[in-house]
């Protein structure tokens, strides 16, 4: 059995950010954050907006595109650090708000690279066939934790919400190859602090994200008996430009064959993936049987990669 992505959702709070704004309310300046990080502006959410209303928002995207409708989805797993409560889950407000009543529901906690460990074990319950439709949704309101006083951090986040719809596809579709990891020894890099604020060692996270991002990719590449040059598009992980470039360089395709939204969006945490998948597949960008992969990383320290052929 193939399994695949059906469609695709994301969600952007209407509140725009600019590095100019955070320059009033914070020691740094607009030059620095985008020649570091690449960023010039991210999306905000208004505080009436929480965590699972933007994954509710970015589900229904999804199962549009699908032509799915919420009765039909059997499971529910969401990628995300900032549940609205501890409990019930995101997955099970977002089970209620859809009217998905035949869905079994589950956050899951992997960072930045939640949405790889959602996507993969969504493959394990459709390729076992106890499922037969999966939502995996990430969705993060980072700025719940964002310690605004931290310029090493502050400036790099932002909200958001990617939903996809996993299901069977045809012969030679879908994810081909995979890669999970993690390494909590690494935990202490990156990490909610008592004051339930972000707390990042950025030299440290950098140097772990531009080894193992490129490295990840490539190995992917590599389970397949592809070469490098037989890939068509890059979704990386919305995190840093040049971490970014490092695994498209690794790669040795062009920027223009890779998502950056980072630019206008930030980091989104577990959603920065499927925000860019999503709207890479809206503006024609990955077109039907592209070889695409999709890689990440986050705190625990956690990482993931896929393969994939583009398609129904």
């Amino acid at each position: 059995m193939n399994v695949g992505i059906l469609g695709t959702g994301q969600y952007l709070p209407t509140r725009v950010v600019t590095n100019k704004d955070l320059e009033k309310i914070v020691d740094t300046n607009d030059e620095w954050i985008r020649t570091r990080t690449g960023i010039e502006e991210r999306r905000l959410a208004e505080d009436d907006i929480d965590t699972s209303d933007m994954a509710y928002h970015a589900a229904l995207g999804a199962l549009e595109e699908a032509a799915i409708d919420a009765a039909d989805i059997d499971l529910i797993l969401v990628a995300t650090v900032t549940a609205d409560t501890p409990f019930p889950s995101v997955a099970c407000m977002v089970q209620e708000r859809l009217g998905a009543m035949n869905a079994a529901a589950m956050d899951i906690g992997a960072a930045c690279a939640g949405f790889m460990y959602g996507l993969i074990t969504a493959k394990q319950f459709i390729e076992t066939k106890a499922y037969k439709n999966v939502l995996v949704i990430g969705a993060d309101k980072l700025s719940k934790i964002i310690n605004w006083e931290d310029r090493s951090t502050c400036v790099l986040l932002g909200d958001g919400a990617g939903a996809a719809v996993v299901g069977e596809v045809t012969e030679g579709k879908g994810i081909l190859s995979f890669e999970l990891g993690a390494n909590g020894s690494g935990g202490k890099d990156l990490y909610q602090n008592e004051n339930d604020q972000l707390v990042m060692n950025g030299r440290e996270v950098f140097k772990f994200a531009v080894r193992q991002m490129p490295e990840s990719t490539v190995n992917v590449i590599k389970q397949l008996g592809y070469s490098k040059e037989d890939v068509d598009y890059l979704v990386p992980h919305q995190a840093n430009i040049r971490i970014m470039d490092a695994a498209r360089e690794r790669l040795g395709i062009s920027p223009d064959k890779m998502a950056a939204t980072i630019r206008k969006y930030g980091n989104n945490s577990a959603a920065s993936i499927p925000m860019a998948l999503s709207e890479s597949v809206k503006e024609g960008k990955i077109k039907d049987n592209d070889l695409i992969v999709l890689v990440g990383f986050g705190g625990g320290l956690t990482w993931g990669a896929v393969a994939m052929r583009w398609g129904k």
